[in-house]
């Protein structure tokens, strides 16, 4: 039998690098070897945030090997700066990028150890046909839920028009429905790059090409960061293509505890506080305390924090607000609403929390203590705070983040969304209202609970050996074998 062998190929951002990492592992637990290729400035600042040169290559117990290896992007080692010229800057990642595929294909043919699969994430079609044009077949990794791939098919595939009418209109009241989905769709639950007057709509090429992409391909396959049991609707509502639940993918220790050792996703592009805030979260009594984050791209505005401050304080209950370091976001893209000024009430919040730069999510997520988590939804803290068990006040923001806050609050009911005032800013009250019902002792804080507790169990139980994920996975791998076994590449 003969190994099968992928290149992982992810967009350099930590929402992406974060699932790429946990499917590679995966993968290399299925008995595959990995090249996970990144750029080199993304690399060092993994590097740099780590605080050790990560190992080229590790061969695991089962004797597969998982490798990094990088590529220069012409003029931006040092990263992408403020005020460059972006659309220069993605011409040449997706040059140097695709010469960098084709390198590690051609040489891993001479040396006769073909790769079988290319694996890549949104935002990156070009991955997709670099490995076209080379003759290997090559599979998206979709890193947001299976409900929002649907939303971005049908916005290319018939409903672009009604879609955008809705995104024009601005009223509450218009919405849609789309084949093979139950939900109906205001503008607020749609992806936010679909807004023409988003700062962000450019993105949309990007998504047009890879759905043009997929139509080229026969009976496409499409890995999802979801599972079976979270999105069976979803997963089937595109009669033309193959959505494969795969998640959640989040390392083990904290979720199938297969592998005890596997901490962590191992790609920080954030160096994590040094405070001790575990020993401070884990003195605090059962479920009592608030956890409020916003991921890693999303900064909010100066008038918004001093809510949400006044909001935790109103509330008072013990909380970790992770507040970034300006100087902290080396990521590729920012949504920025030109906030991260000094809280007019710092010196109150500390006394009743604790504000940190950056932590261990997963860590702090399973922590006994924590009652609520206020999120972004970002579809990797959503997945995670599910699998952790974790209600959550929902806080969306742009992307797929309205469409996630809709599963939590209409769907999964595990926890309830924030409203914003006619200026965008969700005030104090509402934010003490929110966590009010979600940590409180009323019949919908109750059930929420009880629901993030039974989505905890089915997660947990997905990614089991047997499990609908588990399942998925090995059967995907298990193709990649037989087409390595009878299907070899031609020079």
């Amino acid at each position: 039998m003969v190994r099968p062998r992928f290149i992982m190929v992810t967009f350099p951002a930590q929402g992406h690098i974060n699932p790429a990492l946990q499917f590679s592992k995966r993968l290399v637990a299925a008995g595959a070897d990995v090249t996970f290729l990144i750029p080199l400035t993304t690399h060092r600042l993994m590097t740099k945030n780590s605080g050790r040169e990560p190992d080229p290559e590790t061969v695991t117990p089962n004797g597969s090997v998982i490798s990094i290896a990088t590529f220069s992007v012409d003029g931006y080692d040092d990263g992408f700066k403020p005020g460059g010229d972006r659309e220069h800057y993605s011409s040449e990642t997706r040059r140097c990028g695709s010469q960098a595929i084709s390198d590690l294909v051609v040489s891993a043919r001479k040396d006769g150890r073909p790769y079988s699969c290319l694996v890549y994430t949104l935002l990156l079609p070009w991955a997709g046909l670099t490995a076209d044009g080379l003759g290997l077949p090559s599979v998206m990794l979709w890193i947001q839920p299976a409900t929002v791939f649907d939303i971005y098919y049908y916005y290319f595939h018939g409903y672009g028009d009604i879609i955008r009418e809705i995104m024009e209109r601005q009223a509450s009241a218009s919405k849609t429905t789309l084949p093979g989905l139950s939900l109906e769709f205001p503008r607020r639950d749609l992806p936010s790059f679909m807004d023409a007057e988003s700062a962000y709509s450019r993105v949309m090429t990007h998504f047009q090409e890879q759905f043009e992409i997929l139509t080229k391909v026969n009976q496409p396959r499409i890995l999802v960061n979801t599972f079976d049991e979270l999105e069976a609707e979803a997963l089937r509502a595109v009669s033309d293509l193959r959505l494969i639940g795969i998640g959640p993918l989040i390392p083990s220790a904290f979720l199938d505890e297969r592998d005890p050792s596997d901490k962590s996703f191992g790609g920080d592009l954030f160096r994590r506080s040094e405070d001790k805030y575990m020993e401070w979260l884990n003195s605090k009594a059962k479920t009592t305390a608030v956890y409020v984050s916003f991921g890693s791209i999303l900064d909010l505005s100066k008038p918004q924090m001093e809510e949400i401050a006044r909001g935790l304080l109103s509330f008072g209950r013990p909380f970790l607000w992770v507040i970034k370091n300006k100087s902290q976001n080396g990521e590729e893209e920012v949504q920025n609403d030109k906030g991260g000024d000094e809280l007019s009430c710092r010196e109150e919040l500390e006394k009743l929390g604790m504000i940190v730069p950056w932590c261990s999510q997963l860590e702090v997520l399973s922590s006994e203590s924590l009652g609520c988590f206020v999120t972004h939804c970002g579809w990797n803290s959503t997945l995670e705070s599910l699998a952790s068990g974790v209600p959550m006040v929902a806080f969306p923001k742009w992307s797929d983040q309205g469409t996630n806050a809709k599963l939590i609050e209409e769907v999964w009911k595990t926890g309830v969304r924030v409203q914003p005032d006619e200026e965008g800013i969700v005030g104090s009250k509402e934010i003490e209202r929110c966590l009010e019902l979600v940590m409180g002792e009323t019949e919908n804080g109750v059930e929420m609970r009880r629901n993030a507790k039974k989505l905890k169990n089915l997660a947990r139980e997905a990614v089991k050996e047997g499990g609908s994920s588990d399942k998925n996975l090995k059967a995907f791998v298990a193709d990649m074998i037989y087409e390595a076994d009878h299907k070899p590449l031609v020079e």
